[in-house]
Order: C-alpha cells, then sequence, then structure tokens
C-alpha cells in the first residue's frame, strides 16, 4: 500500500507556552479525528509528530491514522530550526519508502510546520540541503502563529507560507479545518488522480492568509547588473555569474566562486527576479571546476554547470536528467545585484 505521510513539524520553544501550544495539541487530535471518518484519508493517510525547541524529537513515527494518538507537547529552550530541518529530512530518508524497480513508494510527503517565531540557530546549511535535495521530493507548507515571524526566512524554503492572525481559539479551529480539508483533498487526488502534488484547500476565512512573498517582500534590483546565483555540479560550490547592463542587453563580464559569507551577509532571498536570456552575451566557464558549460539550467530553476555528459545531476535538486544544447529563450532567476 502506497503512503501518503503527513508530518506535523511544532515549534514548542519558550514562546509557545500556554495557549498556542495547547491549541496546536487539540487541533492535531481534532484533524486525526476528522480525518479517520474520511474513507480516502483513511485508506492513504499516515501521521508522524516531530517537535522542536533547542533540539528536534520525534514523537510519534509515521501510523496509520487508526494507531495514531495525539502526543503531548514538551516545551523546550530555543527555535532551532535549522536543527529541526535536519531531523525531518533525516526522518524522511529513513521512514519513506522510496520507488524501486520492484514496486511504487509512498507518496510524496507533506509538512506542516507551524513556529510563532524565528530561528536562534544557524539554519543556511539545513535550508542548502532541503533545497538541493528536499524541497521537490516533498511539501511543505509554514504557518506563522502571529505576527511575529520572520516569512522572508521562510520563503527561503518554501512557496506555500502562510499566517494564522489570531491565536485566539476561534481562529486556531478555523485553521484545524482548513488543514484537514487540505490532508482529504490531497489523500482524494493521489487516490482517484494518482498525482501527489499538493492540493491545499480554499483559504475562506480572513483569520489565515497566503503571503504573497514578492509584495511581502518588495525586490530592488540594481540594473546596472545581472547576476545570477549558481552552484557546480562538481563540487556543490556557489558562484556568482555577472553581467554589466550595456543598450538594451547584459554583457558578460566573468564568473567568480564565493562562500558560505555570502548567504551570511545577502539580503533575504536571493533570487528576487527574472532576467531573460535573450538579453544575456556571453555564457562562461565553471570557476570552481573548469567545466566548459558553466551556464546550465534544470527543471528545478536552479543554474549550475554542466559537462559533456548526456545524463547529469542538478546540484540544487538532486535530480537526474538527459541534457542537451537548449532552443530559444527562457526566464532566468536573478539576484539583486
Amino acid at each position: 500500500m502506497r503512503r501518503l505521510p503527513i508530518y506535523f513539524l511544532v515549534d514548542v520553544s519558550e514562546s509557545m507556552v500556554g495557549d498556542p501550544v495547547e491549541q496546536v495539541q487539540d487541533g492535531i487530535a481534532t484533524i486525526v479525528k476528522a480525518l479517520r471518518a474520511d474513507p480516502y484519508a483513511l485508506e492513504t493517510v499516515f501521521v508522524s509528530v516531530i517537535a522542536f525547541a533547542g533540539k528536534a524529537k520525534k514523537l510519534t513515527p509515521l501510523l496509520e491514522l487508526t494507531q495514531f494518538y495525539p502526543p503531548k507537547l514538551p516545551v523546550g529552550g530555543g527555535t532551532s530550526l535549522g536543527n529541526a530541518l535536519a531531523f525531518l529530512m533525516d526522518d524522511v530518508e529513513a521512514s519513506v519508502q522510496k520507488t524501486t524497480a520492484e514496486a511504487k513508494g509512498d507518496w510524496k510527503p507533506i509538512v506542516f510546520l507551524f513556529t510563532d517565531g524565528n530561528p536562534t540557530d544557524e539554519y543556511q546549511a539545513a535550508f542548502d540541503r532541503w533545497n538541493r535535495g528536499y524541497r521537490r521530493r516533498a511539501s511543505l507548507v509554514v504557518v506563522s502563529l502571529g505576527d511575529n515571524a520572520n516569512l522572508n526566512i521562510f520563503g527561503k524554503i518554501t512557496e506555500n507560507v502562510l499566517a494564522l492572525k489570531s491565536t485566539d481559539a476561534a481562529s486556531f479551529r478555523q485553521f484545524f479545518k482548513w488543514v484537514t480539508a487540505s490532508i482529504k483533498t490531497s489523500s482524494v487526488s493521489v487516490r482517484e488522480a494518482g498525482s501527489d502534488e499538493l492540493q491545499l484547500a480554499p483559504i475562506q476565512d480572513d483569520a489565515l492568509v497566503k503571503i504573497d512573498l514578492d509584495k511581502y517582500l518588495p525586490a530592488k534590483i540594481d540594473d546596472n547588473f545581472a547576476v545570477i546565483l549558481a552552484k557546480c555540479q562538481t563540487t556543490e560550490r556557489h558562484y556568482l555569474i555577472k553581467y554589466q547592463h550595456e543598450l538594451r542587453s547584459y554583457r558578460l563580464v566573468g564568473a567568480f566562486p564565493v562562500d558560505s559569507s555570502y548567504f551570511e551577509l545577502a539580503e533575504g532571498r536571493q533570487a528576487v527576479g527574472k532576467v531573460n536570456t535573450s538579453r544575456l552575451q556571453g555564457f562562461p566557464a565553471c570557476p570552481c571546476c573548469g567545466n566548459q558549460y558553466g551556464f546550465s539550467t534544470c527543471s528545478c530553476g536552479g543554474i549550475h554547470c554542466g559537462s559533456e555528459s548526456r545524463v547529469q545531476t542538478c546540484p540544487w535538486c538532486g535530480q537526474q536528467a538527459e541534457y542537451g544544447l537548449g532552443g530559444g529563450d527562457l526566464d532566468v532567476a536573478r539576484t539583486r545585484g
């Protein structure tokens, strides 16, 4: 049987103490009770709860609905989002069945991350690992409980960032009804349509809003340059491809390797705009490994270096594909410059 894994990744830091953590605990119980009455969910949904503060802990493994009993949520010190994401990825690797030549694996996991604050640890390495190897393998929905979280941070790992405007009991009830409806919709999708793409229920209550990250974080771009963040397929190091504006196009200046300090000093999300390749004059070799093709693109949108091999692996998302010389123009992500 192919399972639909549902993870609840719950912030249980000190700021969640009191009503918030109790509301989340009661909400998970309400969701499971409702899902048990749904025949599609009953056949496919398996639920796991991971709590995190300064450290992460699995409170329940992936269990079918009939065996799942909501755990009591603890409270701890700190909000180590990087640790939590790393813990989640390790568990997905160990617990979610992969497709093999003999059998199809589980459906794409859905992760609901509940938090009311901001990370207190160094999270960039975990974010890089997530974006490189797990972002396409799992669907992540981040829900900010209240208005204290820095939504810019979560926009780096998912397009699905929501905010619960109020943390009163009525708002939580409406929110968990929406989570339940989203899980039901996804379970129907996998059973009837055979699709494991995320199917979120419509948001019909003002208490919960989906954040338009482009409007919430208006991006100012230096149009004197078009700078593109790329990644070396061989070494997995990052590099910048720099173009300078000339008339209606951009002329290649060069490609330059960068280290982790680039992300420490970067303002918000790195990719904040688009530039069409028809406006780019010249393409570099990779400054990290010397590959002749320093400007290849994957279906995930990541720019990376390439070789002459027919089958290559994208260093951003980890998928293998056949590469060749592309025809036509396309929009690619650019940084602020």
